[in-house]
């Protein structure tokens, strides 16, 4: 029922979240097809998969002193505790250097690979044989040399090269250089044993140990860049500390366990010698410069002893009396206070310049071996070799510019002012000593020259031999107790668990884990393609879009024509298309008779813009008027794009153009369409001017005409959103209908006759839904709940000749669906 009433500005559409859900349903099988690929994806990634290990080894950081140390014959400094070892030996094990060393030990920068399943798998120990390279030769870097074994005794080295220029280094330098190649394949065989002297290769490839070459395995070796290698294995080595415990964690990753345990291993080693080494660095400079004052004292002893010899027997002198010897003791004794005194003085001196042209400060001689025995001396020379070695460490780690090297220059630079002042004032005192003993020489000297002349001759040869004698005693004295300090000291590394392949720490995702990312990527992807349409789609999709975007009332609702004309009424009556035309018919029937119209009936039909099915409507209401024996004309007043002939097999050269210019009387433009009851009048030629002649007085007088002759006059007319000729024609009619096409109809196109219907400017408009496809993927069923029409419900699939039972899944799903939204 078609009623006037007021209504309000229709509001816009907003996102569809049921036509969103339905279109989504109906990309199942794109879904299904993107998680098949997904499964194979990721299958084929998951078996391609290499797992990566992870070991560790646990040290402690004691802190051992030497048991033979003396507080005046240390020749250790004091590390600061265990807890600054600890910091020491943490920043260490992260170092590049540290790294370097254990690299190059191992000689980890070279693989033995095999062919796996999808890659070149590393085998470590696992190759029957052993390449030792000449490290002061560029070597091949970056690219596999493949070993064929040929048989127990001989082999085929072969090399694959891309271009004329490939990159070698050299593992004693580290330098990388190019090295000119024939591009291209490289074979030659050799026997095990032999050298091998190529000009991108130079060593010697022998069995290993207790292993034997099997004829066809095939192997490979590969050089790579050092400093890559350091860089990989510094960045995969953790090294933990907690709670400030003595207690160091170490781990590494790595594809080979038995690479990681030896990695492990060597790490500790080195650090442990590194520490013992550092630790024995202090007897080592000592000795060092014991052994120049030995080798200086030894010529200067043989030399006198020489001279005394020669002497007493050149002189025959053998012997001193009585008062000569003893004034020969007293001078002997005041000659090594004045070496000793001397001693001090020259370390002091050198330990000054040291100090003032110096900026590292590890390779102090202990203060000791000059007989020092300062408390404040020995404590600051310690401490500064400390802070020393401290920020030489961190070097290696720590940007230069950071607060801790800050810090370290400070204090280094404060010790170094005090133990300034301490040389200052002990040399001071030392010179004060001195000046004493050279007094006491010079008295026993003025007794000495009262001495006959031979005498004072051989007590001065004797004081000098007795005075390099002592010296020389002394330094082999405390050579002696460097070497023994050297030998007893033990590093401060104690290894507690050390690293062993008893189950390492598979590293890795849950691999299953994919498959569910697959399927969520699978699911993804069509609701967001679902979500964009939906978004994005202007587009009228069901009666109940209608609904919501107009409150003109919808008289009917028409299926989708599958006929290759417009002719469903007549060839099919009893198909569902046909049904709804015949709902449509009694909707209007109801409405003129709701009206009091009596006589003949018109209507106009009409609709946005071409192709939504104007005409298709057109002649079908048009013709199930005709079959309810009702005399009907269908007028065609499409005069730009005329149709309606066709359908009907008749010609379009005479119509209402032809009437309407005084060409043809009225009974010359009406055709019979081979339909009982049923006219037409066409349009006829296309003119220039449709608007002028379709709002010219004979179209009401062909009107008139034709309500003497028909009961129903339906009118075919243009467009209304195009051209504006169906207003003029309301006018003539009692009802009009305008027709909206799903999946056709922009929602935009229905704002011209809503703000007409809202004005009042048009009244006794309703809507015809066209093309109503149930199964679309937009997915409404809809069941014609509004009381003035059936078609496609229970009822309609039991009568229509045309019905059939859909088993399918997804359509008893989406038609439960509609059943719970009704």
């Amino acid at each position: 029922m078609i009623e006037e009433f007021e209504v309000s500005e229709s509001s816009g559409a907003s996102f569809d979240i049921k036509k969103f859900l339905f279109r989504a349903l109906s990309y199942w099988k794109f879904f299904v097809l993107l998680f098949a690929i997904g499964v194979f994806f990721v299958y084929q990634k998951n078996i391609r998969e290499e797992f990566s290990y992870q070991l560790g080894t646990k040290i402690s950081v004691e802190d051992d002193s030497n048991p033979l140390f003396t507080s005046n014959a240390s020749l250790t400094f004091n590390w600061g505790g265990v807890t600054s070892k600890v910091q020491t030996m943490v920043v260490t094990l992260k170092s590049r250097s540290h790294h370097e060393k254990v690299v190059d030990r191992l000689e980890f920068y070279k693989s033995y690979l095999k062919q796996g399943r999808f890659r070149l798998q590393d085998i470590y120990k696992a190759a029957p044989f052993r390449f030792s390279h000449d490290y002061n030769f560029p070597q091949l870097i970056n690219t596999p040399i493949k070993i064929s074994i040929l048989d127990t005794d001989s082999y085929e080295l072969e090399v694959e090269f891309p271009s004329s220029v490939v990159t070698a280094q050299n593992y004693f330098t580290k330098e990388l250089s190019n090295v000119d190649v024939n591009s291209g394949l490289f074979k030659r065989q050799f026997k095990f044993g032999d050298s091998v002297e190529l000009p991108f290769l130079k060593g010697v490839i022998n069995v290993a140990e207790k292993r034997k070459a099997i004829a066809g395995e095939v192997y490979f070796i590969q050089f790579s860049d050092f400093n890559s290698i350091v860089s990989s294995y510094q960045g995969r080595t953790a090294v933990s500390n907690t709670n400030n415990s003595p207690i160091l964690d170490i781990s590494l990753i790595d594809k080979n366990t038995e690479k990681i345990v030896d990695y492990l291993n060597m790490i500790v080693t080195v650090l442990s010698e590194d520490q013992l080494n550092r630790k024995n660095q202090y007897a080592t400079n000592a000795i060092a410069f014991i052994d120049e004052q030995i080798s200086r004292v030894k010529g200067e002893l043989t030399s006198n002893a020489e001279e005394l010899n020669d002497y007493r027997k050149k002189n025959k002198i053998y012997s001193l009396d009585e008062e000569s010897t003893a004034l020969n003791d007293k001078l002997s004794k005041f000659d090594a206070d004045k070496e000793s005194i001397n001693r001090q003085l020259n370390y002091y001196s050198n330990l000054k310049n040291y100090l003032l042209t110096s900026s590292s400060f590890t390779e102090i001689p202990a203060p000791s071996i000059a007989g020092i025995g300062d408390g404040n001396i020995l404590a600051n020379v310690a401490r500064i070799n400390e802070l020393s070695v401290q920020k030489s460490k961190l070097q290696y780690s720590v940007r230069s510019d950071a607060s801790v090297f800050n810090d370290l220059n400070r204090q280094i630079q404060g010790l170094k002012n005090v133990l300034l002042e301490n040389i200052s004032s002990a040399t001071n005192g030392l010179n004060r000593e001195l000046q004493n003993v050279n007094s006491s020489l010079s008295r026993i000297e003025s007794q000495f020259n009262k001495l006959p002349e031979d005498q004072q001759k051989l007590i001065t040869i004797e004081r000098q031999y007795s005075l390099s004698e002592q010296t020389y005693n002394v330094f082999l004295a405390k050579r002696g107790e460097a070497e023994i300090i050297k030998a007893s000291n033990v590093s401060d590394i104690l290894v507690i668990d050390s690293a062993k392949n008893t189950g390492a720490t598979v590293l890795g995702r849950n691999l299953n884990i994919r498959y569910v990312f697959a399927l969520f990527a699978a699911l993804l992807i069509p609701l967001l393609f679902a979500f964009v349409l939906t978004f994005i789609d202007n587009n009228i999709h069901s009666p109940m879009d209608v609904e919501q975007l107009s409150s003109i009332p919808i008289l009917g609702v028409v299926g989708k024509n599958v006929l290759d004309n417009n002719l469903v009424v007549h060839r099919k009556p009893k198909s569902a298309v046909a049904e709804s035309f015949r709902a449509i018919r009694s909707n209007l029937q109801y409405y003129y008779k709701s009206k009091d119209l009596d006589g003949t009936k018109t209507l106009l039909v009409t609709s946005s813009v071409s192709g939504e099915g104007k005409t298709f409507c057109s002649i079908n209401v048009a013709t199930v008027f005709a079959l309810s024996e009702k005399k009907t004309i269908l007028v065609g007043l499409d005069l730009r794009k005329p149709k309606i002939f066709g359908d009907f097999g008749i010609k379009n050269d005479i119509g209402v153009v032809n009437y309407l210019i005084g060409q043809e009387s009225i009974e010359a433009v009406i055709q019979a369409t081979g339909i009982e009851n049923l006219d037409v009048i066409t349009s006829g030629p296309i003119p220039p001017n449709p608007s002028e002649l379709l709002i010219n007085d004979k179209l009401g007088e062909l009107i008139a005409y034709l309500k003497t002759k028909y009961e129903y006059i339906i009118l075919d007319t243009p467009p209304i959103g195009l051209v504006a000729d169906a207003l003029e024609l309301l006018e003539h009619v009692d009802a009009s209908l305008y027709v909206v096409r799903q999946d056709y109809t922009k929602k935009g196109m229905l704002n011209f006759i809503n703000e007409k219907y809202k004005t009042k400017q048009i009244k006794n408009i309703s809507l015809i839904y066209n093309g109503y496809d149930q199964k679309a993927k937009y997915g409404y069923g809809y069941g014609y709940g509004y009381g003035y029409g059936y078609g496609y419900g229970n009822y309609a699939n039991g009568y229509h000749d045309d019905a059939k039972t859909n088993t399918n899944f997804w359509y008893k799903l989406m038609a439960l669906l509609r059943k719970s939204d009704t």
